[in-house]
């Protein structure tokens, strides 16, 4: 590993690379901080996937072209006189260190849970009106939605045992089958979202993150998915062409052979 001299040459190094590229660079000199914001966004979901993926390598890139990004705004904020790196590295040391005063201060904390709901009052006390400020209003729902839970049981509105919340999500679940029962659409759409809220939060009691237990599914369904499409190829069928119980049985191989995979990699 890099020793702390080394580190702090190879940011430095990034810093010149970012001041000759926004001099230099037709491409670069164009860029604004709106021009920029989809493609910090891009690259934030790439991060997430080589994570998930468990791809050290990848991280490793994902997180470069994020640290690129960071440096590119604080360039475009040194050039306007609002704010450059050194204030960005401030602010963050500062923030962090007024938030951990068990760390830092006086205060005893017990557990995980003690340090979150330190954190959340400290930011009431901060001057935010409430702990859902920090909530950004476009995060995707299920994200937003964890989030939303995580915070407010951070100031202890929440449920005790994990069984009660299984008990509201099998209340949700009857809400919603007399709904559609009833054929009311939009009644069904406001339980539909209520059954997905009491199971995001059930998934918070079990430590499990919704987001990536839903995109690994996603992911596992996609593979088993192009399995079965180039089975079908090799028989020479399209789809379409294929019974259910036909593609059933391609389906399942392919559920078999991510078993053995997942196995071997144990």
């Amino acid at each position: 590993m890099s020793t702390r001299e080394e580190k702090l040459r190879a940011f430095d190094r990034l810093l010149t690379v970012m001041d000759e590229l926004r001099e230099q660079c037709p491409w670069d000199k164009k860029q604004t901080m709106q021009t920029l914001r989809h493609l910090t966004i891009e690259e934030t979901y790439e991060l997430g996937d080589a994570i998930l993926e468990n791809n050290l390598e990848e991280v490793k890139k994902e997180l470069g072209d994020l640290l690129l990004h960071i440096v590119f705004y604080a360039k475009i904020g040194s050039e306007t006189n609002d704010f450059d790196i050194a204030d960005v590295c401030t602010d963050i040391c500062e923030k962090l260190i007024n938030r951990h005063p068990h760390i830092y201060g006086d205060v005893t904390v017990e557990n995980e849970e003690d340090v979150k709901q330190n954190w959340e009052n400290i930011k009431l006390r901060e001057g935010k009106k409430s702990v859902l400020e920090g909530v950004p209003v476009g995060l995707p729902a299920l994200v937003k939605a964890n989030r939303i839970q995580d915070k407010v049981a951070g100031v202890g509105f929440d449920w005790e045992k994990p069984e009660q919340v299984f008990e509201k999500v099998q209340e949700e679940l009857a809400e919603l089958q007399n709904e559609v029962n009833s054929g009311n659409a939009q009644k069904m759409e406001s339980e539909f979202g209520d059954v997905l809220f009491s199971m995001i939060n059930y998934a918070r009691f079990l430590n499990v993150d919704p987001e990536n237990a839903l995109e690994r599914t996603n992911k596992k369904f996609i593979r088993r998915f192009q399995y079965l499409e180039s089975k079908a190829k090799e028989i020479g069928k399209s789809l379409k062409e294929m019974t259910l119980a036909e593609m059933d049985v391609f389906w399942e191989e392919a559920k078999k052979a991510q078993i053995q995979e997942s196995s071997s990699k144990q």
